[in-house]
């Protein structure tokens, strides 16, 4: 499902409450460094139609029209989301697009959130860095602790590990939300004990604000994918929450 305009909604999120989107890839089409079997834009092969990204002028005019309706027809958001068909940090102008949407959501709706979905690839470049500690909500997926997952869930193009990551969170100092998909499909499991087990070494240490874990719940590109039950997820989890930490489960 690609959106077809710079902003969006807003849609009822499982995460976020009422939420209005924000795209900062081509209109009718899909920039992704990831190639996840489980996502919901589908295969990047697939949306490669358009590749002109938005500019912030055009952001700034759609944004601004969009708020305004919504205050004026009395809509709720809760959260103003970076997510859209692709990595939202990829787009050159996402610093400054950024500072755009905050200067906004101050001016219309200062008591909702700014959230970023991001696979945090990019999080290694400082000003990308930099504008997503900016962020209410920088939510940062790592979805295993051990590169042989990642690869066939995310299939990332260029190099990718989960050490480098995981390294690269750690500025963070945990004022982040880490985000991870758990599903189940031929010949993998993110349920696996090695890759549970380094994940959960991994949380522990960086010890996000919040940890949200969820299964797919949506038509994927991939076939032959899973859920996770919510009590395997429970599993899972358990000892995060036992260690203080704030987890959110969507099953």
């Amino acid at each position: 499902m690609l959106r077809e305009k710079i902003v969006f909604g807003p849609i009822f999120s499982r995460r976020l409450g009422s939420s209005l989107g924000i795209n900062l890839l081509p209109e009718n089409g899909k920039i992704c460094n990831f190639d996840c079997i489980y996502c919901e834009c589908g295969w990047n092969r697939d949306g490669r139609e358009d590749s002109r990204l938005p500019l912030p002028a055009e952001l700034e005019t759609a944004l601004r029209s969009k708020l305004q309706e919504c205050r004026d027809n009395g809509v709720r958001i809760d959260s103003i989301t970076f997510s859209g068909d692709g990595e939202p940090t990829l787009n050159p102008h996402f610093p400054e697009m950024l500072d755009i949407t905050l200067r906004l959501r101050d001016e219309f709706f200062p008591q909702s959130v700014v959230s970023v979905l991001s696979n945090a690839t990019m999080i290694r470049r400082p000003e990308v860095r930099a504008a997503l500690m900016r962020v209410d909500n920088p939510i940062l997926k790592l979805d295993g602790g051990i590169d042989r997952i990642v690869s066939l869930v995310n299939q990332p193009s260029g190099k990718y590990s989960v050490a480098d990551t995981f390294e690269a969170l750690k500025a963070f100092e945990g004022e982040f939300v880490l985000q991870t998909m758990f599903l189940k499909g031929p010949g993998f499991s993110s349920l696996e004990e090695e890759n549970v087990a380094a994940w959960r070494r991994i949380v522990l240490e960086l010890r996000p604000r919040e940890v949200m874990v969820y299964t797919i719940d949506r038509q994927t590109p991939a076939e032959g994918l899973e859920k996770c039950t919510a009590e395997e997820m429970e599993a899972v989890t358990r000892p995060l929450a036992e260690a203080g930490l704030k987890v959110q489960i969507k099953g």
